[in-house]
């Protein structure tokens, strides 16, 4: 069940159950902040941020498009999925990038104009063992 998505406005709004009847807990401010998808009620998904927060969210207000978020500071981006590869940029903790390809260890990523390869392990919004074409 456990699946990645992102949010696809500017802001949304996590909810104590699947209705709008229920309250808001949480509310997600950043467009295309990757989220985990942890349960579903009919147009409603059960949603997740890396540090746990979330609830209950619309299924419009989220995107199959994946993204992820850079978790360690002036992670590097490689030309190529090798830790020996030319570095061709950095990007800092807390960067939103649009996910691409991925090996076993690599994913390739895009922020602003900024891509490259970085470690599997230095991002969240793709599972440990996802390989993407």
């Amino acid at each position: 069940m456990p699946r990645f998505v992102s949010l696809k406005a500017d802001e949304g709004n996590a909810r104590r159950g699947p209705s709008l009847s229920h309250r808001i807990d949480w509310v997600f401010t950043r467009r295309n902040m990757p989220l985990v998808v942890t349960g579903e009620h009919g147009h409603w998904r059960r949603v997740e941020d890396r540090d746990g927060q979330g609830g209950w969210m619309h299924y419009s207000l989220l995107s199959g498009v994946r993204h992820v978020i850079v978790e360690d500071d002036l992670v590097a981006l490689r030309i190529k999925p090798d830790p020996t590869a030319q570095i061709d940029a950095r990007a800092e903790a807390g960067v939103i990038a649009r996910l691409g390809a991925c090996t076993l260890d690599w994913c390739r990523i895009v922020a602003g104009s900024s891509k490259g390869w970085v470690a599997k392990t230095s991002i969240w919004g793709v599972a440990p063992e996802e390989i993407r074409d």
